[in-house]
């Protein structure tokens, strides 16, 4: 496969989440690959530093508030993206929360406040995406972003973890409705990664939530979110050209499903 299989040139993406960690990381490289990238967030700032810097490094960005838990708001924001650039080829979902408690703690309201983001804020995004490129005829790519703790079971997670088990039920159902269209749906599921949302206590406290998972892992270290951006840049471009329906493990070997 040429690595001109990566190249984006003149095609269109719509990156959630866009302004920190993951989301950020992935529309940087995005826009380095080609895309015209449309960089949504609830952080409106964040969100305007991020195109920033792809438009200072001569790109093109716009920045979008948006709040994916508002079907309206996601809906307007595919249609205003379409409009500007004419087109829409790739969807990355990557704007989520996280979420610790227990099952037997776990509030009615937190555990909708999780869902209304992580899944149907991810459902939202990838509706909407795949209206447009099926009424646009695009053979596109929608990426989702799911988690290593769709693998395992663990204490406190519960709301989160399945939140982010429905996103990959989500990829796999409409990946078999849309592919007929040519379009490929596909999730990330990352390990630990050091971002803003697992960056939560301070720097001691950082470093020793982070060493079960060093040590878990066989290459010895956590991920970055340059790792994850690259997985994301993968299934938007030619290079899985043949790949839809599937969950894209970077975690480091933490854990290895079948």
């Amino acid at each position: 496969m040429p690595l001109t299989a990566y190249d984006l040139t003149g095609r269109t993406a719509l990156v959630t989440g866009a302004a920190s960690g993951i989301g950020r990381a992935s529309a940087l490289l995005l826009a380095e690959a080609g895309a015209s990238v449309h960089c949504a967030d609830l952080d409106e700032k964040g969100a305007r530093r991020t195109a920033a810097r792809i438009t200072e490094g001569g790109g093109r960005a716009r920045a979008h508030v948006l709040d994916v838990a508002d079907p309206a708001r996601v809906a307007a924001t595919v249609a205003e993206t379409v409009q500007v650039d004419g087109r829409l080829d790739v969807m990355a979902n990557i704007a989520g929360v996280m979420h610790r408690g227990a099952v037997l703690d776990t509030s009615d309201a937190e555990l909708d406040r999780i869902l209304s983001v992580n899944f149907k804020g991810m459902l939202y995004g990838c509706r909407e995406a795949a209206r447009a490129m099926v009424s646009l005829g695009t053979r596109g790519s929608i990426v989702t972003m799911a988690s290593g703790a769709i693998d395992t079971g663990a204490p406190g997670l519960f709301a989160y973890s399945t939140s982010k088990a429905a996103v990959v039920q989500l990829t796999r159902t409409l990946a078999t409705e849309v592919g007929r269209h040519g379009i490929r749906v596909n999730a990330v599921a990352p390990g630990w990664v050091r971002t803003p949302m697992t960056d939560r206590h301070g720097d001691p406290e950082q470093a020793q939530a982070e060493h079960p998972m060093i040590r878990l892992s066989p290459l010895g270290r956590v991920g970055e979110p340059e790792d994850i951006a690259h997985a994301v840049l993968h299934l938007a471009s030619d290079a899985s050209s043949f790949t839809t329906g599937q969950i894209l493990r970077p975690n480091g070997g933490v854990a290895m499903p079948w």
